[in-house]
């Protein structure tokens, strides 16, 4: 299988396991088909989720040849009812470790599990995770080509792939692969804020 999905943390996995098997916890969802099933759910294909961090300067990428921090901030789960994902599960990192964050449904489910599918039809060995640009209400599912690195740290390298999720940002293609290098100064240049006339080069 060209994708290496890395094992989540033991406790998160505990915690989405524990909130799956309380009904308190899955009627205060706000999930209608999660409430509405009947019979096994399952958690699968984890994910850990890292954020883009915010850049400042338009250059930083091209001059520094550096790319920009991310940082992990949860693991997300797919959940499964017989032969299709009907909902997610997100953790998050508490002062007492990996706990359950919520669970969430909608169209970055089926986006992720469509995202995924295509990732095993390229044939080369990746280790998927998302990668979240919260400015511009962005998802994709980043293909990391160092299969056996540690999934809660590490850059986007220049060979890696980005596929955006539906819906994504007006002028990015969704289920288009990128490699880093094409897209992340085009998200850069749009995390950017404009420089103010007054500090603009003065006309010659």
């Amino acid at each position: 299988m060209p994708l290496h999905v890395p094992p989540a943390p033991a406790p998160a996995l505990r915690s989405v396991l524990a909130a799956l098997g309380s009904p308190t916890a899955v009627h205060e969802a706000h999930t209608p088909s999660l409430r509405a099933l009947q019979g096994p759910l399952t958690a699968e294909l984890p994910l850990p989720v890292h954020v883009l961090d915010r850049l400042h300067t338009p250059h930083h990428l091209a001059t520094e040849g550096r790319p920009p921090r991310t940082r992990l901030t949860g693991w997300r789960f797919l959940i499964r009812s017989g032969e299709r994902f009907v909902a997610a599960a997100d953790t998050r990192l508490t002062p007492d470790g990996w706990a359950f964050s919520h669970f969430f449904e909608g169209p970055y489910v089926a986006a992720t599990e469509r995202a995924l599918r295509q990732a095993e039809s390229l044939g080369t060995n990746y280790q998927p995770r998302l990668l979240s640009v919260p400015e511009l209400y962005m998802l994709t599912l980043w293909l990391h080509g160092a299969v056996g690195a540690d999934a809660s740290a590490g850059l986007p390298a220049a060979a890696d792939l980005l596929i955006p999720l539906a819906p994504a940002p007006p002028g990015i293609a969704p289920y288009r692969a990128h490699p880093v290098s094409e897209l992340l100064p085009v998200l850069t240049h749009r995390l950017t804020p404009p420089v103010p006339p007054s500090l603009a080069a003065p006309a010659a």
